[in-house]
């Protein structure tokens, strides 16, 4: 690809599709070319967002603003309802999807892989775009081989739809694989209400915690002989996701195939 990469968002009127427009028309390497929103009547996208110059409506049907735009990349931060068939949608127009919506499940990512290799370009599923969350990662991934034990809190707003988040899980991954081989522990554990022990993956416990207040929160504490290990990272503001979104865009121009997490491109 030369020159600018070509973008549409998808879910533009949510925060962080809103966020994601700004980011994109301030960097000079990238053009803003349509967006799109379930919600959209065709409003100026300036009329929402103060300071953005370009002259795009938000329009509501996807297969028509690829149709008129022709972009190289799609961001997609619409809901795990919709963003199967945004993906599908891009990739058979050969127009590189990346999704920050979490939900997908495995068979759906195997058929996004297999439709991305089929038309030579990429995918990328970030669960999280701060670049302080993925080294939260990397390093509980790291500490996984001297701290078998270890459990997850993740905290976000309560307009969340899905639990456990996809940066839970995807940690919870990363720490299995370089986990020691553990056997289960014999604890007769009794939960006077379900689901008090949090949701079990890989013998890991992961809780969620739904609240207004928060943006996105996680916590990994590994407990150890007479000691234990907090890694945590906080978002904020959701203006901290944006270098990574924008590095992400860059990034994919020249990736084929399913890329799944931000640590695989930095």
């Amino acid at each position: 690809m030369s020159g600018k990469l070509r973008v549409i968002v998808t879910g533009v009127l949510g925060k962080m599709g809103l966020e994601t427009v700004r980011a994109i028309s301030q960097d000079e390497g990238l053009e803003l070319v349509g967006v799109v929103d379930v919600r959209g009547k065709y409003e100026p996208i300036a009329s929402i967002i103060s300071g953005i110059k370009e002259d795009i409506t938000i329009a509501n049907d996807l297969e028509a603003v690829i149709k008129d735009t022709k972009p190289d990349i799609m961001v997609d931060f619409t809901n795990p309802q919709a963003v199967f068939n945004n993906a599908k949608t891009a990739l058979k127009n050969k127009i590189i999807p990346i999704i920050g919506t979490t939900g997908l499940n495995d068979v759906e990512l195997n058929q996004l892989e297999r439709l991305a290799l089929e038309n030579d370009i990429g995918i990328a599923i970030i669960p999280n775009f701060a670049i302080g969350a993925v080294l939260m990662m990397k390093f509980a991934k790291e500490a996984a081989g001297y701290f078998p034990d270890v459990e997850i809190i993740e905290m976000h707003h309560d307009q969340k739809m899905d639990a456990p988040s996809g940066t839970a899980i995807k940690t919870a991954e990363m720490i299995s694989e370089n986990r020691p081989i553990r056997t289960p522990k014999n604890i007769r554990e009794y939960e006077k209400i379900a689901g008090s022990r949090g949701g079990d993956l890989n013998q890991i416990r992961i809780h969620s915690v739904r609240l207004p207040g928060f943006v996105a929160h996680q916590e990994v504490i590994f407990g150890g002989l007479g000691q234990t290990l907090r890694i945590k990272h906080d978002s904020i503001d959701r203006i901290g996701f944006m270098p990574g979104v924008i590095m992400v865009i860059k990034k994919m121009a020249t990736q084929k195939g399913l890329i799944y997490g931000m640590e695989n491109l930095m």
